[in-house]
This record gives structure tokens, C-alpha cells and sequence, in this order.
């Protein structure tokens, strides 16, 4: 049980209820994640900014959802895998191999793909401690030393969001419950 709640729109703090009203619309329901971070008005716009300023990147639809996705599971996040995947599946048409082998945490068969979860999986490992060998193989893998910035930023966002859902033990929303997911055991 949460002791956190879940708002919505109308029991929202003052600041929370328009980007909760804005999420509602985009989405066409209020997603559990920004239900939970309307409790603190900027923690919920934050998160909302690094979801904006991370479609203005030079990743595509899909290499984002492989950083977010990826961060998810390696941090463990059942809420964040499952809204990911339903989002990689649907709206950014991530093949279904590459969806399955991510949430697997096993090896894709697309070679940039592959460099860019491997990528990320080491951000997160090693907390942005990655060493030049791993930062130039993503290099050679045809991405830029901006695409280096914007995955730490896709990590940074999910870092909010997955760190945030452990602690209010967010529930997965209905709208994701088809891509729930469980942690494999490492």
C-alpha cells in the first residue's frame, strides 16, 4: 500500500492541475506516474520538460523508447517497463524482437539498436561512469557525441520517474496492464 496519493485533476495541488490536465489530454487518461508526481507541482513539470526537450533530440521515436526502456528495466521499474513497452510497441513501432529482447535484457539484432542499449545499459551501470572504449564503440556505431548527452538525458528522466515509482509504489495503469512486466533475476 502507497502512502502516497494518486490525483487527479481536481484534488491536484494548485500547480499540479494543469500539466495534469495536459497529460489527460495527451495521453487520453491520467497516467498513475503523473497522478503520483502531482504531489509536488515541480517534480511533475520536470518531468514533463525532460520528456519535451527529449523529442527534440537526434535520437528517433524508437532509439528514445530503447534509452527509456532500457533504463527502465535496468533499474527495475515494473510501471515504467510497461508503459514503455506499450508506447515502443504502438507509437514508436519498435519491432517486436527488439521490444522482447529488451524487457529479457538479451542481446537485439539490430546492430545500432544493440550499441545504444548496451550504451545505456552502462550509463546506468556505472552511473555515467563510462570509460572512453564504451563511449567511442557507441561512437562507431554511427551515433554522435550528442546522442552520448541525450541518452544521459533519457536516463536522467527515467531515473526520475523509476526512482519515483518505487517510492509510491506505483500501480501499473489499466492501459498498460497487457505489458506488465516482472525484473529478471541477475
Amino acid at each position: 500500500m502507497s502512502l502516497f496519493q494518486f490525483h487527479t485533476v481536481e484534488s491536484a495541488p494548485e500547480g499540479s492541475r494543469s500539466l495534469l490536465a495536459e497529460g489527460q489530454k495527451r495521453m487520453g487518461f491520467v497516467p498513475n506516474l503523473y497522478a503520483g508526481l502531482a504531489e509536488s507541482p515541480a517534480a511533475l513539470e520536470a518531468y514533463f520538460a525532460l520528456s519535451a526537450i527529449l523529442a527534440k533530440t537526434q535520437l528517433t521515436p524508437a532509439e528514445q523508447q530503447v534509452v527509456m526502456l532500457n533504463a527502465s528495466v535496468e533499474n527495475g521499474c515494473h510501471y515504467c517497463v510497461a508503459a514503455h513497452s506499450m508506447l515502443a510497441k504502438n507509437v514508436a513501432k519498435v519491432d517486436p524482437d527488439t521490444l522482447c529482447a529488451l524487457r529479457e535484457q538479451q542481446p537485439i539484432a539490430d546492430p545500432r539498436l544493440r550499441a545504444l542499449a548496451d550504451f545505456t545499459r552502462l550509463v546506468v551501470e556505472q552511473r555515467g561512469w563510462v570509460d572512453e572504449q564504451a563511449v567511442q564503440a557507441f561512437l562507431d556505431a554511427g551515433f554522435s557525441r550528442a546522442n552520448v548527452l541525450d541518452v544521459v538525458m533519457g536516463v536522467t528522466m527515467k531515473t526520475l520517474s523509476n526512482y519515483a515509482n518505487h517510492v509510491m509504489q506505483t500501480p501499473v495503469d489499466a492501459a498498460f496492464a497487457d505489458e506488465r512486466w516482472e525484473a529478471v533475476q541477475k
